[in-house]
């Protein structure tokens, strides 16, 4: 049986947001600390787009579990 938002398979949509957005954020300090160890100066803009990279990936990992494992599940 379908429910409301189709055949949505709620704790891997999870698991592969949650874990997308990890991965973002460790490549995003991944290059920060690469460059610093280095002494790799970097443009301002890059630190700002490092930093709001790490900013996304948090704010996402935490709505895509509460999204998708919270909120679609209890209103189908």
């Amino acid at each position: 049986m379908s429910g409301r938002y189709g055949n949505l398979d709620y704790p891997t949509l999870t698991r592969r947001a949650l874990l997308g957005c990890v991965a973002v954020f460790l490549l995003a300090v991944a290059v920060e600390v690469g460059a610093a160890v280095t002494g790799t100066a970097l443009p301002p803009w890059e630190h700002a787009l490092l930093v709001d990279l790490e900013l996304f990936a948090v704010v996402g990992a935490f709505l895509s579990v509460f999204v998708f494992g919270v909120a679609l599940p209890l209103t189908e």
